[in-house]
C-alpha cells in the first residue's frame, strides 16, 4: 500500500509538472515576437536628416508618419545649412514626413505659416480616419496648442493659443500638449494636457469645443508640484508632468501614460476611472511610461509600451496588464534604442518606433509570424 502511494504521488507531481512545462510554453508562444527591420526607412532625398522624433503615426492606408523636430539638430548634422556651408551634408528636413510601409518618402511639410502658431518643440502625431492630421508641441515657453492640418499640409485649425495657459481647469487653454487623438465614434479629440496641465481634456474635433476633462483616477486634476518620483512611497494622487499620451481602444477604454509615475490609467470615455497597470516601478528619472501602441487584432489583446528610460518596448496582456516580455536594449546599434519616446502599429502587427535626445531615429519591428 505504501508503494502504490508513493507511486500515486509521483504521478500527480509528474502530471503538475507536465501542466506547468505545458502553461509555460503555451505562454512563449504566446508572446509575440518581432525582429528588426535595418532598412526601413529608406535614405531621405535633398541630403536632408532628421532631428529628435516627437511622434509617430500609422494611418488607415499603413502610411507611417513620423513627426521630427529640425530645431534639435547640431551645427555639425546641419554642416550644409550654415552660412557659409562647413560640410557637403545635411539639411534639416521638414517637421512631416510619410513614408510607406517599405520606408519611401511620400510627401514632406511643415513650420510656420499663415493663421497659426507652429510648435517650438514638435510633440506627438496622430493621424485620423479622414487623413487629418493633428499636432502638438511642448517648448517651455510657446506651446500651448494642437493643430489640424489635412494630409498634405493645410492648415484647418488650432486649438489653444501659443504662449498661453490657465492651468489644468482650464476650458479654452492648454499647457504643453503632448499628444492629441480622435474618438472616430463620437468626433472628439483626446489631448494628453500634459507637460504644463496634468490632465486629459476632450475637445469637439469638428468645432474645437470643450467638453470635459479630469485627472488622475478620474479626479479634478492640481497643478502644485508633488514633488519627484519615490517609488516607496504611497501612489501619487495626480500625475505627474508628463502626462505622456493617451489611446483609444476598440472597446471605448482611454489609456493614459503618466510617464514619471510609472503607470498607464485606464478610464471610461467619461473620464471614470478603471484600473491602472504600474511598470518597472523602481524607475525613476523620466519614468518607463512613455507612450502606448495597442495591438493590430480586433480585441487588442496587446498593449506594447514604449519606456525611454530603460529602452525597451515592454508587451503587455491589454486585460490584465500582465508583463509577458519585452525587446530591445539601450544603444546605437540596429533594434536597440536611446531615448524611445514615441511608438505606432499598422494593420500588419509591425512597429515603429522614435528616439528622442541623441537617438534621433525612427525604426521598423516586423512582426514574427511563427
Amino acid at each position: 500500500m505504501l508503494q502504490q502511494g508513493l507511486i500515486g504521488i509521483r504521478a500527480r507531481v509528474l502530471l503538475v509538472s507536465v501542466l506547468v512545462a505545458l502553461a509555460v510554453t503555451v505562454r512563449a508562444q504566446d508572446e509575440p515576437k518581432f525582429h528588426i527591420d535595418p532598412y526601413w526607412p529608406k535614405p531621405l532625398p535633398n541630403r536632408w536628416i532628421i532631428g529628435q522624433i516627437g511622434g509617430m503615426a500609422v494611418d488607415s492606408h499603413d502610411h507611417v508618419w513620423v513627426l521630427q523636430r529640425p530645431g534639435t539638430l547640431t551645427n555639425d548634422e546641419r554642416g550644409a545649412a550654415l552660412t557659409p556651408p562647413v560640410s557637403k551634408c545635411c539639411l534639416p528636413a521638414p517637421p512631416v514626413l510619410e513614408f510607406d510601409a517599405d520606408g519611401n518618402l511620400l510627401q514632406a511639410w511643415g513650420g510656420p505659416g499663415t493663421g497659426y502658431d507652429w510648435p517650438r518643440n514638435e510633440h506627438g502625431i496622430f493621424v485620423d480616419s479622414r487623413d487629418r492630421v493633428w499636432i502638438g508641441g511642448n517648448d517651455k515657453d510657446a506651446d500651448d496648442q494642437v493643430l489640424e492640418f489635412t494630409r498634405d499640409g493645410h492648415f484647418l485649425m488650432q486649438i489653444g493659443k501659443a504662449s498661453t495657459t490657465e492651468g489644468s481647469n482650464s476650458h479654452a487653454y492648454l499647457g504643453r500638449p503632448a499628444l492629441a487623438v480622435v474618438d472616430e465614434s463620437a468626433n472628439e479629440l483626446y489631448v494628453a494636457d500634459g507637460y504644463r496641465n496634468k490632465r486629459i481634456v476632450v475637445f469637439d474635433a469638428s468645432s474645437g469645443e470643450y467638453k470635459r476633462h479630469w485627472g488622475a483616477y478620474g479626479k479634478p486634476p492640481e497643478d502644485a508640484d508633488p514633488g519627484p518620483y519615490d517609488p516607496a512611497a504611497p501612489r501619487a494622487t495626480q500625475f505627474r508632468n508628463p502626462v505622456h499620451c493617451v489611446r483609444i481602444a476598440h472597446d471605448g477604454l482611454v489609456y493614459v501614460c503618466d510617464r514619471t509615475n510609472d503607470r498607464l490609467q485606464v478610464f471610461h470615455k467619461d473620464g471614470t476611472f478603471v484600473t491602472e497597470f504600474v511598470l518597472e516601478p523602481s524607475t525613476r528619472g523620466a519614468g518607463s511610461v512613455w507612450d502606448i501602441a495597442l495591438s493590430e487584432d480586433p480585441e487588442q489583446k496587446y498593449l506594447y509600451v514604449a519606456d525611454g528610460t530603460n529602452n525597451e518596448i515592454h508587451i503587455l496582456l491589454r486585460k490584465t496588464g500582465e508583463s509577458l516580455g519585452s525587446f530591445g536594449r539601450p544603444g546605437r546599434y540596429a533594434g536597440e534604442f536611446h531615448w524611445v519616446h514615441a511608438i505606432a502599429i499598422d494593420s500588419k502587427g509591425n512597429l515603429y518606433t522614435g528616439d528622442v535626445d541623441t537617438g534621433k531615429r525612427a525604426q521598423k519591428f516586423l512582426r514574427v509570424r511563427e
